[in-house]
């Protein structure tokens, strides 16, 4: 298998039509058919469920897919910061949490990105498995973990910040005139919650509670639909500080406070880039 292949594959893929990934690529559309036929063979699977007028990836195929696209990005990753001149320039990819204490990190993002104007930065949204996932496979430089996850595999930072716990709930809700809301309520409520925090125990060990205990609706692994659904009257959307930018809704811490770390991670032992190392280095000064 080439990358010349994987190039193809995805043309196809993406087109769903082998004469349109040929326009695209610039090349015969006999060619990529042999080709394509050629890495099917190779693999022994069916990469394609080939119709009339257009062309679908069989469940063989979706693996695949998936796979090259993270092959090709690590390669120009790659490819891009060997090429690098004195003047550092390329890609620093960040995969990160919701958070507003994001802030810090885009500080530091702002200061390199002054001084080195030829940087550019990607961002991939996600919970901490959505992070770790991506940092494990080297389709990101740098992770940004939300919570008490293990943290055995990286080296990282702490940042000098927390989030604190709280509920989002309607600004009509009679829950909502109070300063904040005692930890116990939470037992009585329709919660929905992050699917992370619950797969780690974090808020069942909070309440001394068993899943079954708590009426819990619905989880999610990230904010904006959970506060549609607090907004249509399902539930309370159980999260850390106040993201929402909805008039409808208001946020209230709980009481105990629960805190909830910040860490800038990276892989352990990882011989990072020029421009990733730069930015490590301007992120360790600045916090």
């Amino acid at each position: 298998m080439e990358i010349r292949d994987l190039e193809y594959f995805i043309a196809v893929a993406q087109e769903q039509n082998f004469t349109a990934a040929s326009e695209r690529l610039h090349v015969s559309q006999p060619a990529i058919s042999k080709q394509i036929k050629t890495l099917e063979k190779e693999l022994g699977k069916n990469l394609f469920i080939r119709g009339k007028r257009s062309t679908s990836l069989s469940d063989d195929g979706k693996y695949l897919y998936q796979k090259a696209i993270e092959i090709l990005s690590i390669l120009k990753s790659a490819k891009d910061s060997l090429q690098s001149d004195e003047e550092l320039h390329g890609d620093i990819s960040i995969g990160c949490g919701e958070s507003r204490e994001m802030l810090i990190i885009i500080k530091a993002m702002k200061i390199m990105q002054n001084k080195y104007p030829n940087i550019i930065f990607h961002l991939y949204s996600g919970n901490d498995e959505d992070v770790s996932y991506r940092l494990d496979n080297g389709l990101v430089d740098f992770g940004l973990f939300i919570g008490r996850t293990d943290l055995n595999k990286y080296d990282y930072l702490r940042l000098p910040t927390t989030n604190l716990w709280g509920i989002i709930m309607r600004k009509d809700d009679k829950l909502a005139k109070k300063e904040y809301i005692d930890i116990k309520t939470l037992i009585k409520l329709p919660l929905i919650c992050p699917r992370q925090a619950l797969t780690s125990r974090e808020i069942l060990s909070w309440l001394n509670k068993d899943h079954e205990q708590l009426n819990i609706i619905s989880t999610v692994n990230l904010l904006y639909n959970a506060e549609l659904m607090v907004e249509s009257g399902m539930g309370y959307a159980l999260t850390i500080d106040n993201l929402s930018n909805n008039p409808f809704l208001v946020f209230k811490k709980i009481r105990p406070e629960r805190s909830v770390p910040l860490v800038f991670a990276y892989r352990k032992n990882a011989i990072l880039s020029k421009q990733s190392a730069k930015f490590l280095e301007i992120l360790m000064s600045y916090i």
